[in-house]
């Protein structure tokens, strides 16, 4: 299985990006949801099995990025226990 994971932050989808175990798992970097969007779609058309998405994206990027690879493979969000909701406004106010 081809497994690609998707940041969202200050990215240039062209340069940030790596490729792992022979191209068995990538990790993109993008800058919004729309280029999430034409980044899903190329990487299904290469092949990609499987995309996980950060969870900065939340519930309704990851409905734009299933929309965009009309619902023909996986798409995952990352999200974490209620409890730790503080450390996570922590970590990323810093950003």
């Amino acid at each position: 299985m081809k497994f690609a994971f998707l940041i969202i932050g200050n990215f240039n989808c062209m340069v940030d990006r790596a490729i792992i175990h022979n191209g068995e798992a990538q990790i993109v970097g993008v800058a919004n949801i729309e280029e999430a969007c034409t980044v899903a779609k190329q990487l299904y058309e290469e092949g990609i099995d499987c995309i996980e998405l950060c969870g900065a994206f939340g519930e309704v990027g990851a409905k734009a990025v299933i929309e965009a690879t009309e619902n023909k493979l996986p798409i995952g969000y990352i999200t974490h226990l209620p409890e730790q909701d503080d450390v996570y406004n922590i970590a990323f106010s810093k950003l």
